[in-house]
Formats: structure tokens, C-alpha cells, sequence
């Protein structure tokens, strides 16, 4: 059975901070990857340490989708969306330490 996939107020204003064919691409992965599964562990997924944002991370390329995971009633919760350039994460343009 699918995990139901929802996003944050913020989650969706990040994606609107990308062009067109980037929330495209980014909303494709998401349903492609967190339909199903969303956490185990894979290449492009991994569990965080703890921390104020989320609790599982996506990448998709250059983006990051920050996402948490309720097992129970099977929901995928999308927080945040952003991309690294090198080491330093960027959400909406600013800057953020996880």
C-alpha cells in the first residue's frame, strides 16, 4: 500500500522559489521515490541526525527535499526543499545549517 504524501505551507512556498521545470522535476522524484518505502535507506536517501528540520533527506541532484515519515498511517510529510552548492544548504536563497 502507497504512502499518502502531503506537503508544509513552507515545503510548497519553497518549491514556488524554483523555476517551472525544477518544481516539475523535484515533485516527480518526490512521488517516484516516497510513494513507496520512504524509510529505507538508499543511495539518494538517507536518516538524518537530529535536528530542527527534518528527519529523512531526498536528493535529487543538486536539490534537497526534507521529509518526515509516519508509518502508522502511512503519510510522507514534505517540510523543506532547498539545494546544496558544495557544503552549504540553501532554502529560498538563504543559507540554512542543519
Amino acid at each position: 500500500m502507497a504512502y499518502t504524501l502531503d506537503y508544509t505551507a513552507s515545503a510548497e512556498d519553497d518549491l514556488a522559489a524554483f523555476r517551472i521545470f525544477e518544481q516539475r522535476l523535484i515533485v516527480d522524484v518526490i512521488d517516484q521515490q516516497l510513494r513507496s518505502e520512504p524509510h529505507q535507506e538508499t543511495r539518494n536517501r538517507k536518516l538524518l541526525d537530529a535536528n530542527p528540520l527534518a528527519m529523512w533527506e531526498l536528493r535529487i541532484g543538486r536539490y534537497r527535499v526534507f521529509y518526515d515519515v509516519d508509518t502508522v498511517i502511512r503519510l510522507v510529510l514534505v517540510k523543506a526543499v532547498g539545494w546544496k552548492d558544495h557544503n552549504t544548504l540553501y532554502i529560498r536563497g538563504k543559507e540554512y545549517v542543519l
